[in-house]
């Protein structure tokens, strides 16, 4: 199932996920499918449960974007414990289409994470993974993106947003 993507300015996208505690049901299996499938459909390379109104402590990335099954990631109840060096490069968000800025993130990043089946495990990411991982793990603490750019910039971003809800054509 295709579950919509949920627009900047919903509650869900700025509140702390809650930590998953039950493990390789049926449930969550589905979830874990249904955001591949959303994601996808949305021609993204990472989504947070919490972008599908589901505030729960889960992200799915996949840089591929579907072209490689083996590149599937899964992280449950994930933290970055590593950090290292930095870049700086465009990035934008499902959650606020039309937008992209430029964000400064780790070059590197060490995170450790649960699997699906409850299991812990640590992986490294570097450049676009490192980018993936922190992006999506920021929506799991209530965090986007423009809470890294300029007061100025995400002011004027909040302001076009405002401007196309009241006319209609945000979140629609």
């Amino acid at each position: 199932m295709t579950y919509p993507i949920v627009f900047y300015g919903e509650p869900v996208l700025e509140k702390q996920a809650a930590t998953v505690t039950q493990f390789d049901t049926p449930e969550l299996h589905k979830l874990i499918d249904d955001m591949f499938e959303s994601m996808y459909a949305a021609k993204g390379v990472g989504l947070a449960a919490p972008q599908i109104g589901i505030p729960q402590r889960i992200a799915v990335i996949d840089l591929s974007v579907s072209e490689d099954p083996s590149q599937k990631i899964v992280i449950i109840n994930p933290e970055v414990i590593a950090r290292e060096g930095a870049q700086v490069g465009e990035e934008g968000c499902l959650s606020i289409p039309g937008f992209r800025e430029q964000v400064r993130r780790p070059k590197k990043v060490t995170v450790r994470a649960q699997d699906i089946k409850g299991q812990n495990f640590e992986m490294n990411g570097e450049d676009l993974l490192a980018r993936a991982f922190s992006h999506e793990i920021d929506h799991l603490h209530g965090r986007l993106y423009i809470s890294h750019v300029s007061a100025l910039k995400r002011d004027l971003i909040r302001r076009k947003v405002r401007k196309l809800a009241k006319a209609g054509e945000w979140g629609t």
